[in-house]
């Protein structure tokens, strides 16, 4: 059996070709939708493949095992960052600056080597037909980034209007209301994450036992990397790390960005980190519960399946690629934030976190 799952469509002679026995049939598990050669399930005229259920005896028990397993993984990951930030000084500390590194290269990779590549295959599956526009998932992905950034424009828009409004200085932007924009990037951040990991834990639990747990331990290492890349960025809001280069005043079109009033102490609450963290915890496990509930209907070929797991890959994809590339990447090594002067050792270690963490979601991408 083939374990990697990277060809969403596999045809017979393929199967032939190798060491497998072409009467038996082979099934292996991908972002959830199930491809299977040989047997009954191929047609050894055409080599095409049946579209319908396969009905399989799934063990219950070790899936709902599996379940606290995550919980724990993912609320390690979220939770650690935010926990370490009220006893370690989250300003100038090379260790959170390098980790948050590493949850930026986590996300990016999310976005291009997951989300992308998933919502590909979900609209190139056999089982959905030719589509009509080809460009569908590309086009996805570009709604759900101009989304984000039409949610975060108004946002912003709103916040200067408010702060112009109650007379306060231009060239100064309280703590409070750098708060609330460093909260609008996260919570979009976490809303791409929370559709992907809501999908991540339905399709983990309908994958096939014999697929399962290499799958879950996969699955384990992604929602502890994506945790620790959300939890970072939950644990920096409300201490001035975020730069606001997209405050510009409105009076002069060459005005200076405005200065930010930072502080030494979070002015967002301990208790509001911990539930923004809640939701990320939580969802994967949900959307493993719902799995289990499925089971014996769950088709991961019909079409409508297809057309929602894509869908959401695609936008979820589009959220993260403007989470990841212009709200993090871009904001903390050119827009004024932390890595902008930062010392070569600085640079250097920050580097290596966000290299690091692209490659190891990109190597988890070979079979989640």
């Amino acid at each position: 059996m083939s374990d990697d799952g990277e060809a969403p469509i596999i045809l017979a002679e393929d199967v032939e070709s190798g060491e497998a026995d072409p009467e038996e049939e082979h099934c292996h598990f991908h972002a959830g939708v199930e491809h299977c050669v040989g047997g009954s399930n191929g047609s050894e005229e055409d080599g095409t493949r049946s579209c319908g259920k396969v009905d399989r005896d799934y063990k219950i028990g070790i899936r709902i095992g599996m379940l606290f397993v995550v919980l724990v993984a993912s609320s390690i990951g979220v939770f650690g960052p935010i926990l370490m930030s009220t006893f370690m000084p989250i300003k100038s500390n090379l260790f959170l600056i390098v980790l948050k590194q590493f949850g930026t290269g986590v996300i990016i990779s999310t976005a291009f080597v997951h989300l992308f590549t998933h919502a590909t295959m979900m609209f190139g599956n056999e089982c959905l037909g030719e589509l009509l526009y080809e460009a569908t998932t590309a086009a996805i992905v570009m709604a759900g980034l101009f989304i984000s950034f039409l949610i975060e424009y108004f946002v912003h828009r709103a916040m200067r209007w408010q702060e112009n409004k109650e007379n306060k200085s231009e060239s100064v932007m309280s703590p409070q209301a750098l708060a609330k924009a460093e909260l609008t990037n996260v919570t979009i951040m976490e809303a791409g994450i929370i559709f992907h990991s809501l999908l991540i834990g339905i399709t983990l639990v309908v994958a096939g036992d014999s697929f399962f747990i290499t799958l879950s331990i996969v699955i384990i290492f992604h929602q502890l990397f994506e945790g620790i890349a959300l939890g970072t960025r939950i644990a920096a809001a409300g201490y001035g790390q975020t730069p606001l280069a997209h405050f510009h005043s409105h009076g002069h079109s060459h005005s200076p960005t405005p200065a930010v009033d930072r502080t030494g102490t979070s002015t967002v609450s301990l208790s509001k980190k911990l539930i923004l963290g809640a939701g990320f915890a939580l969802v994967t496990p949900i959307g493993m519960g719902i799995g289990i509930g499925v089971l014996n209907v769950f088709n991961g070929n019909n079409p409508s399946t297809l057309i929602a797991l894509g869908t959401l890959d695609a936008l979820s994809a589009g959220i993260l690629v403007w989470v990841g590339l212009v709200e993090m990447w871009a904001q903390d090594w050119m827009w004024g934030g932390e890595l902008t002067e930062a010392s070569p050792l600085t640079t250097t270690l920050a580097l290596f976190g966000l290299v690091c963490g692209m490659v190891l979601m990109s190597v988890l991408g070979k079979w989640a």
